[in-house]
């Protein structure tokens, strides 16, 4: 199917901090053709290696509120202290030119597009227990004991959201969720109102919707 013949879906990805959900998206990332990442913008500060225009648009303050009063965000929400909104120009580009878009959000961030998009996919990333996510933010080393212990806080609220969701992946094996992702972006791909257009191709060739008899 050419990717000219629709727009491309809208894939949300949501859940706790430390459940994977960057690992997961960054595996689906590389194995499937015409799917991009929709960078975020954020007023924290860069983690380790991470890159301006990369993992995020990394502004400040008075930059973020600019694009707000300027209505350049899909969504935004307030973060551990930070700031992080999704731009619609920068996704809106993409779904047009026929890719597909994957978004790493929190489920504030989510709800605030679903009512927005309703035809987006949502998919919930649990870890497999309490400790294991304890035990992967602490072995990130990126945070302190207070900010882990905000986090392991949060994540208790966030994981009774995940009914609000599609699908639901329980990241225990890497490989697996990340098999588990990609069949769900690849059963998006196969909807009936995201391939109307090229159905309609189709059908024409054999005379129409109501013909019995192409010949």
């Amino acid at each position: 199917m050419n990717k000219a013949d629709c727009t491309g879906n809208l894939i949300i990805v949501s859940g706790p901090s430390g459940a994977g959900k960057s690992a997961l998206v960054t595996g689906v990332l590389r194995s499937l053709p015409q799917l991009r990442f929709s960078i975020s913008y954020t007023t924290r500060l860069p983690r380790g290696t991470e890159t301006h225009g990369v993992e995020y648009f990394f502004v400040d303050r008075q930059e973020f509120q600019n694009l707000i009063e300027k209505g350049e965000f899909l969504e935004w929400a307030e973060v551990h202290g930070n700031f992080y909104g999704t731009s619609s120009r920068f996704v809106d580009d993409i779904l047009k030119n026929g890719e597909d878009v994957i978004l790493d959000i929190d489920v504030q961030g989510a709800r605030t597009i679903r009512q927005k998009r309703s035809d987006a996919t949502a998919v919930f990333i649990l870890p497999p227990s309490f400790q294991v996510l304890r035990e992967r933010l602490e072995c990130r080393r990126l945070d302190d004991g207070l900010v882990i212990e905000q986090r392991l806080k949060r994540a208790c609220k966030e994981i009774r959201h995940f009914k609000e969701y599609d699908y639901l992946i329980v990241n225990d094996n890497l490989g697996s969720s990340i098999d588990e992702l990609k069949s769900v972006v690849s059963s998006a791909r196969c909807r009936i109102a995201v391939r109307i257009e090229s159905a309609k191709s189709i059908l024409a060739t054999f005379g129409g919707v109501d013909a019995e008899d192409p010949r």
